[in-house]
């Protein structure tokens, strides 16, 4: 048996989880809500944010789990991709931790662990993944589709030439006011809307890549021009545009991810990331694969945006491999 604390402080939540081997026994964030009045993540403020909040939120999962640090068998963090201001603060802090407790600190990838995010069980019925098994990883940063062969084997092959998903929401969102995350507006004022409504260029790219910088133009321009005809156009088709929107955005993913699962014959389809939260998106998934015939994973919303339980679950995964990392590793932002 061992206890993992995992630390995630990628981005703008501060996170900490305790595992009990892949059992959760605690999994807390605290938000950043300051960001909101900006319309997007200020870095110098999130690592700010993180140094205040990380003591009592490592401190509030131990007390939730019933453990003291004395009981802790290894330390995992989040390395990288991300903010490095906000990095720096989960890596120095996970750091004195193993050096004070003399227990194995444990480096993870942000979007590997978003990936192992599966394997988390809140008990012994919970189901896992196979291996091989493809994963689409959608989030604000990230747009991929991983090959996965096992804990330790995973093989990009297909990426975004240009922006991810979860920004094409975000930014279309923001073209219409919506607020910031834009995301879960869109998600929810398209229940109401009609995805047929409007007509946006879809791209071109061949393989399993993506693109979505021409989307988010052609979205710019729609609504440009009917600005320019009606000045209430957005509020009065706000409803329809999302719905069109997030239509086309998951169009976009689940082709690739369709020929991707043919070509490698493969059966076994999880996704992973902020996007993965997404209603329609989860919808796609699974009509989609019973049409396909496939096992499909999907996580529950508490394990789709960044949280420690996911880093955790890598850290176990490499403490079974006794896959440490030294006090000299550094974070880096970009994966």
């Amino acid at each position: 048996m061992a206890y993992i604390l995992g630390i995630e402080t990628s981005c703008d939540d501060t996170s900490a989880a305790i595992l009990e081997n892949e059992y959760v026994r605690a999994n807390l964030i605290a938000n950043q809500k300051i960001h909101e009045t900006y319309g997007g993540v200020v870095p110098e403020l999130a690592s700010r944010a993180h140094q205040q909040s990380i003591v009592p939120v490592v401190d509030s999962a131990l007390k939730q789990a019933g453990l003291t640090v004395r009981d802790l068998d290894a330390i995992a963090f989040t390395r990288g991709p991300g903010l490095l201001g906000s990095l720096l603060v989960g890596t120095s802090f996970a750091k004195s931790m193993s050096m004070a407790l003399s227990i194995p600190l444990i480096e993870v990838n942000h979007l590997d662990a978003h990936i192992l995010s599966h394997f988390i069980k809140e008990n012994d019925e919970s189901p896992v993944p196979d291996f091989p098994h493809l994963c689409l990883l959608a989030s604000g940063g990230h747009t991929q589709i991983v090959l996965v062969k096992s804990p330790f084997d995973m093989e990009v092959i297909g990426r975004t030439i240009d922006d991810a998903a979860g920004e094409a929401f975000d930014k279309s969102a923001k073209i219409m006011d919506l607020g910031y995350p834009g995301g879960p507006v869109i998600d929810r004022l398209a229940k109401e809307g009609n995805p047929n409504a409007f007509t946006f260029a879809e791209p071109r790219i061949s393989g399993y890549d993506y693109s979505f910088s021409g989307l988010k133009t052609s979205i710019l321009y729609l609504i440009r021009d009917n600005l320019r005809k009606d000045p209430d156009f957005i509020e009065k088709n706000r409803n329809d545009l999302s719905a069109s929107i997030q239509d086309t955005i998951v169009k976009i993913l689940m082709q690739k991810l369709c020929l991707a699962a043919k070509d490698l014959s493969i059966k076994t389809i999880t996704i992973a990331g902020g996007v993965s939260a997404n209603s329609a998106m989860r919808n796609a998934i699974s009509e989609t694969g019973k049409k396909m015939g496939w096992t499909t994973f999907i996580p529950p919303r508490e394990y789709t945006t960044d949280n420690a339980a996911m880093i955790a679950i890598g850290g176990y995964f490499k403490y079974l491999n006794k896959d440490f990392c030294g006090l000299d590793v550094v974070p880096f932002a970009r994966g």
